[in-house]
């Protein structure tokens, strides 16, 4: 169905959402309905539901926590609790296991074992809490649009519940729910800030483009895109991508990951990296040295 192609891509658009973006851009109303499958009375319920299925939820993909138990156990595996547990089996060896009968001294294994206990359970909760918080806020926010479906007339919908082929309605403080194609409009200005880093507001309007037109998608008149928002006037639009399908959307997904590291991580793994690397050169130096003037090696 989709099947011009655009010269100019831009970074972070697949070929595909380039092309349905293009297409749904030069073509007129009647043309735009057909090509996403909708009316001008907007969908019904049913065919929303059945696109959702197709199309997935209206949502940003972003990196979700790991299990409480994967986060205990990341807990345990870092350079300050390595260099820990090696003084800890040290310790074992020498004041346990090589130690003359009645000799034996827990003490240093004792403090050794509650710092690591307590070091790694005060990281594991401080990560959990801080995710299950950010969890909690996340859940707590709820964005709607004004949507028009033909089974109910204009409703307030969920972002993540719009579905291509929506027709949705704008006005001054909206965000925009999803990559659209405008189909009315009046005095309409958008601030595409979050993806173009541009301070002023672009005019929008519903005028198709020339099928020549080789200008990234971004600087279509006749097209917004999901996390932008409209500054002023009105406007009537139709959804041409949802999701993961967006500009939006391919920013989040290249953008999702591990958690980087702060400076305060790199500073501690640093330094306890050079505790092991200072380990590894002298306690085999010690150990000869001792041997050679003790003539005793397990001493």
């Amino acid at each position: 169905m989709f099947t011009s192609k655009i010269k100019n891509t831009p970074k972070g658009f697949p070929v595909f959402e380039t092309n349905r973006l293009f297409e749904t851009a030069k073509a007129d109303t009647t043309t735009i309905y057909t090509l996403l499958e909708s009316r001008p009375e907007g969908l019904s319920d049913v065919q929303a539901d059945e696109k959702r299925k197709v199309y997935g939820s209206n949502e940003i993909l972003h990196e979700k926590p790991d299990p409480w138990y994967s986060q205990l156990w990341s807990a345990f595996i870092n350079p300050f609790i390595i260099v820990l547990l090696v003084l800890l089996m040290i310790s074992v060896v020498m004041d346990i296991i090589l130690a003359e009968p009645g000799q034996q001294d827990y003490k240093t294994i004792v403090v050794v074992s509650v710092m690591v206990i307590l070091s790694s359970l005060l990281r594991f909760w401080q990560e959990f809490s801080s995710n299950k918080a950010a969890e909690e806020l996340k859940n707590m926010v709820e964005t709607t649009a004004t949507v028009l479906r033909s089974s109910s007339g204009k409703q307030e919908v969920n972002f993540k519940d719009i579905v291509p082929g929506d027709v949705v309605y704008l006005s001054a403080g909206d965000m925009i729910p999803a990559d659209i194609r405008i189909l009315q409009s009046k005095d309409l200005f958008v601030s595409q800030a979050i993806l173009t880093g541009e301070s002023l507001p672009l005019e929008k309007n519903e005028s198709p483009i020339i099928a020549e037109d080789s200008r990234s998608p971004l600087e279509f008149d006749n097209s917004c895109f999901m996390g932008t928002n409209v500054i002023s006037g009105t406007a009537t639009a139709i959804v041409v991508a949802t999701g993961k399908d967006t500009y939006l959307g391919k920013i989040g997904k290249a953008l999702s990951g591990k958690r980087p590291e702060t400076s305060f991580d790199k500073g501690v793994n640093k330094v306890s990296w050079l505790l092991i690397r200072y380990m590894l050169v002298m306690v085999p130096l010690v150990f000869m040295i001792n041997g050679i003037t003790k003539n005793n090696w397990l001493d």
